[in-house]
């Protein structure tokens, strides 16, 4: 594992607010460049202003020492280590400048997943602590007798069924030992419905649900 950064990191905004000190995480929060801002598309159509695509990924520059368990004091294991890239939910961290540069503060909770190598495929992605990432199958348009029907007009509804891609770690326990994970990969789970975010890895659709938001594994 790479050696954490010591030195604390010099800050010029915090949530917009001009400040003049140093930057250094704490408990589980994480430091995390943030990936540049798409202005165009891939077929090279220029976006405008309001329109170009935010990234929720980026590279961990520092990381702090984790938080303890309330019951033991024992540390949680931090996840990531810098270099590391992650994906982290739309909503999560505060954005914070350092020299220029728009970085962000979120939580270890808050990673979707990891990779290395500075790309983003299924053979670099890695979930983290509890986290699932399944291939969500999409069976509402079907019968059991595989005859396709009309979409719904409810558009809000997303497929809640799938195959295990890849199984985190697990969650760590009181003693400090993990909790082994109840599924592994190319089991089929029941998760429930509107749980889980989801990543796009090449062409295709993930989504990353907790292990307590699985119902079954078929």
């Amino acid at each position: 594992m790479a050696a954490r950064r010591t030195q604390p990191l010099h800050a010029e905004t915090l949530e917009g607010w001009k400040i003049d000190g140093n930057i250094k995480p704490v408990n589980n929060f994480i430091l995390i460049k943030k990936a540049a801002v798409e202005k165009e598309t891939e077929s090279g159509i220029i976006l405008t202003k309001g329109a170009a695509i935010v990234k929720t990924e980026g590279e961990v520059v520092s990381v702090g020492p984790g938080k303890l368990h309330p019951d033991s004091g024992i540390p949680f294991p931090m996840p990531v280590e810098e270099g590391d890239g992650v994906i982290y939910g739309r909503y999560d961290g505060t954005e914070v400048t350092l020299d220029g540069v728009t970085h962000s503060l979120i939580r270890d909770d808050d990673i979707l997943v990891k990779f290395k190598g500075g790309e983003l495929t299924m053979d670099s992605v890695e979930p983290v602590n509890d986290g699932i990432l399944v291939r969500a199958e999409d069976t509402e348009g079907q019968t059991s007798g595989g005859l396709l029907l009309a979409a719904s007009s409810d558009q809000s509804k997303r497929p809640s069924t799938g195959v295990v891609e890849k199984v985190g770690p697990g969650r760590m326990a009181e003693s400090g030992e993990l909790i082994p994970m109840p599924v592994q990969e190319g089991d089929r789970v029941k998760f429930m419905d509107f749980a889980g975010n989801e990543v796009k890895i090449g062409d295709v659709e993930y989504t990353v649900v907790k292990m307590a938001e699985v119902y079954a594994k078929f």
